[in-house]
């Protein structure tokens, strides 16, 4: 189990990390603009935001941080009224040199932060009249998407994470500068399947904003690297960015150390196939500077229309819950409304939040994840108790009575998948430990496993409209859709507007699924240990066992496909295991591992069937006493049940997609 779910960490770490009715393209293009202020209760007085006090308050919090964390160095840079505020660095770039982390010219990876320079390009291209939101993106490729029941993705699509994509691992990211290829290439090699009619349901996809990428690169006749540079980088003076893997020779010496723990040796660079959505690298001063360009209406980017076209056009998949704006997606916290985009990788971690109606943004960038991942909720305190000191707000929340609140409660019991998830290969099975489970606490109310406290304890809930929960003595906020007297969706506001959690179908459900594998594969060992431990006895003691020919057949081939099965389930394990733990490594060099697992697990798993079967027959029609046809039964449900995870998935199947 361990195993399994260090694999779910693992792929939720490089996944880089809410909830939607049926939305078409033309749904999103009436989206409302948002007023200037969120309604509620006046602001409460705050401090003056002014550099020294700003400053004051970041020492009283970051170095603290990042010590008690085992993070090596972190940049935050705020900015007001169109200037940088204050920019400071706390901790090392590089522990092990100490050398400390400059916010002007210390170089950061962006991960998915990235996708806010491709987004821009998009726009600028859609200004000019070269890109159009609705239009099917086949236009602009020289390959092909496949529609989904009869509906191409649009450039919309790709910009609000509703393409409907499947998650693509495989060659994603790498070590090695000579496994990355061109970007036209990364994306023809792999086009991942669709699992989602467009418009329809949120999930994140790297995939779909390289798409978003390449069509910049197609429309402007310029590649990638060269467009940013001259259109984005150059018009803002961010003169220490780039989206170029290796780092030209003049950026390298200000590249910061990537650490999983700030006590830890530093990782090699990471390098990006699908570069839009993923490969920048910048120093927190030129982060401020792109902040301060789109809090500008646009700045030197684009023009104050298209800037609030981008803002203001949202996607509000489960109101009243955070929506999806054109790349931006809303994080709104006291009455206020925020624009911010995050990015994770192994060793980076960062995130930028823009108030529009204020004038004010924050960014933040760390070289290292920290203990337990640490970087999380480092940054997410910073934002929230920035907000607090700088935008305090009383909450005043409405209140559902006793008795609905208990009822609609029983009716989100169940299990989860996230929306953004690896549905269609192998690693699907990852899910057997990584579904999200709601279930009732003590008092009567929703209890989720899910995005548990900063401490790591789980949050209480309290409904505060229909289906609507605040945590209680918080601002996060949890929503469900019902359908026909059904919740068959829920999404958090911390989750972010890109992933959705969908009830499980129950024969897919962990709930029951991953406790009857770890049964069956318990009641499989021992039936393995058993066989050589009896014959070991009969020998010591000199009996023999006394069963016909065809009973003994069946009994020892019983024996050994299970023996091969628990084996085949372990190797698969490992197999997962090896392949996330490392970047480099799901770039084919473990497919022979891959494809011998695809040929014999269903071999192994219908071998094994078939032997319960004709072991339970000459069980129950021989003399044999009842533990021995209670232990046939288990045998047989043991085989059904691996060969029912085996093919729900993906154990069995051939290919080397993922």
């Amino acid at each position: 189990m361990r195993f399994i779910r260090s694999c779910a960490m693992l792929v939720a770490a490089m996944l880089v990390g809410v909830m939607a009715p049926a939305v078409s393209p033309s749904a999103a293009q009436t989206a409302t603009k948002p007023q200037t202020k969120l309604r509620g209760p006046s602001p409460l007085p705050a401090p003056a935001m002014v550099k020294s006090d700003v400053d004051a308050w970041l020492d009283g919090y970051m170095p603290y941080a990042l010590l008690r964390g085992d993070a090596a160095g972190a940049v935050v840079v705020v900015v007001k009224d169109g200037k940088v505020l204050t920019q400071r660095g706390f901790g090392y770039a590089d522990v092990g040199t100490r050398r400390r982390v400059d916010p002007e010219t210390t170089l950061f990876r962006q991960a998915s932060v990235s996708k806010l320079i491709t987004w821009t390009a998009v726009m600028q291209l859609v200004e000019q009249g070269k890109i159009d939101l609705d239009r099917d993106i086949n236009t602009y490729l020289d390959f092909r998407i496949p529609p989904f029941g009869g509906k191409p993705v649009t450039m919309r699509n790709l910009m609000t994470h509703t393409g409907g994509f499947d998650e693509v691992q495989r060659g994603l990211n790498s070590y090695d500068p000579k496994k990355i290829p061109s970007l036209g290439d990364a994306l023809k090699r792999q086009v991942p399947y669709r699992i989602y009619a467009p418009g329809t349901t949120p999930a994140y996809s790297n995939y779909g904003t390289s798409l978003a990428g390449y069509i910049v690169e197609r429309v402007s006749g310029l590649p990638y690297n060269d467009y940013v540079e001259r259109h984005i980088f150059a018009p803002t003076g961010m003169t220490r960015s780039t989206f170029r893997q290796p780092l030209p020779a003049r950026l390298q010496p200000l590249m910061a150390s990537g650490y999983m723990l700030g006590s830890g040796k530093p990782g090699p660079f990471e390098l990006s196939s699908l570069a839009p959505s993923g490969a920048m690298t910048a120093s927190g001063a030129d982060m401020g500077r792109f902040m301060i360009a789109h809090l500008g209406k646009g700045g030197p980017l684009m023009k104050p229309a298209t800037a609030a076209q981008m803002h203001d056009t949202i996607l509000r998949l489960i109101p009243p819950l955070n929506g999806m704006a054109l790349g931006f997606y809303e994080q709104n916290i006291n009455g206020r409304r925020a624009l911010s985009h995050a990015g994770d990788s192994p060793n980076f971690h960062s995130q930028l939040w823009i108030f529009p109606e204020e004038n004010v943004g924050i960014y933040m960038s760390m070289n290292a994840a920290g203990t337990q991942n640490v970087s999380g909720p480092i940054r997410s305190y910073l934002f929230e108790a920035f907000a607090d000191r700088y935008f305090p707000f009383e909450q005043r929340d409405g209140r559902v009575d006793a008795a609905t609140a208990r009822e609609h409660a029983r009716m989100m019991v169940g299990t989860y998948n996230k929306t953004r998830r690896l549905e269609t290969s192998f690693l699907k099975a990852m899910e057997l430990a990584g579904q999200t489970k709601v279930s009732l606490d003590r008092d009567g109310g929703i209890r989720l496993n899910a995005v548990p406290g900063i401490g790591g304890q789980p949050r209480k809930w309290v409904e505060i409209a229909p289906f609507v929960w605040r945590e209680a003595g918080g601002r996060m906020r949890l929503a469900a859709k019902v359908e026909n007297g059904r919740v068959v969706r829920f999404s958090v506001d911390s989750a972010s507007p890109y992933i959705a959690f969908d009830r499980v179908p129950w024969y897919l459900s962990a709930a029951w699924l991953t406790p009857a594998m770890l049964g069956s594969l318990v009641v499989l060992l021992l039936t393995a240990i058993a066989w050589p431990v009896s014959a070991l006895a009969r020998r010591y003691y000199g009996v023999k066992a006394d069963l016909p020919s065809a009973a003994l057949k069946s009994y020892r081939l019983t024996r050994g496909f299970a023996a091969l099965a628990v084996t085949v389930m372990v190797a698969w394990i490992l197999f997962v295991s090896t392949l996330l733990r490392d970047f480099s490594s799901v770039s084919g060099e473990l497919d022979w591992a891959l494809i011998t697992l695809q040929v014999v697990t269903p071999i192994i798993f219908l071998g094994l069937l078939v032997s319960a079967l004709w072991n339970i027959r000459h069980v129950w029609t021989g003399k044999r006493g009842r533990f021995a046809k209670f232990w046939s039964l288990l045998l047989l449900i043991s085989a059904v049940v691996l060969l029912w995870i085996g093919a729900g998935f993906h154990l069995i199947g051939f290919g080397t997609r993922f």
